[in-house]
């Protein structure tokens, strides 16, 4: 199985881009990640809520083929403690999903069109995070799932 993860924006802040790395770099030894920065969209003051939703799930779109299973990461998902997140993938990769594509919409969330495509929702928080923070979550989340499926001792219950 294939793990790619989408996100709107640059990520900014040096300590977020220093943890991405971290966990990148462990999670190479699991599973093939990538991870998909997708540009923010230009001019984007001068458009309203709907327009910048709609401009995005152009670019979402290109990066998603149709037998990917799409995960979409969304407030009002699925919650998973760590230990059923890993089961989560576990069963992705026993069913035999080929390409699981996480996606994490811009400011606004996603387009319907994005709603529409994807497979699932799951939520990481009732609370509200930058964007650039859930990516850190998100891929030390995935390492700590890859950890408790192989009984590893990073993840402590």
């Amino acid at each position: 199985m294939k793990i790619t993860l989408i996100c709107i924006g640059k990520t900014d802040e040096k300590y977020l881009n220093e943890g991405l790395e971290k966990y990148m770099g462990r999670l190479k030894y699991y599973i093939s990640f990538n991870l998909i920065i997708i540009p923010d969209i230009k001019n984007s003051k001068s458009l309203s809520e709907a327009q910048q939703k709609d401009k995005e799930a152009l670019l979402i779109m290109k990066y998603i083929q149709p037998q990917d299973t799409v995960v979409l990461l969304d407030e009002f998902g699925k919650e998973f403690r760590s230990i059923d997140f890993s089961k989560y993938l576990e069963k992705n990769m026993v069913n035999s999903v080929q390409h699981l594509v996480f996606v994490v919409g811009g400011p606004y969330g996603f387009d319907q069109r994005i709603y529409e495509r994807g497979n699932q929702k799951i939520s990481l928080s009732k609370m509200t995070f930058s964007h650039q923070m859930i990516r850190l979550f998100f891929v030390e989340q995935l390492y700590r799932a890859f950890s408790i499926l192989k009984g590893e001792p990073y993840h402590h219950e």
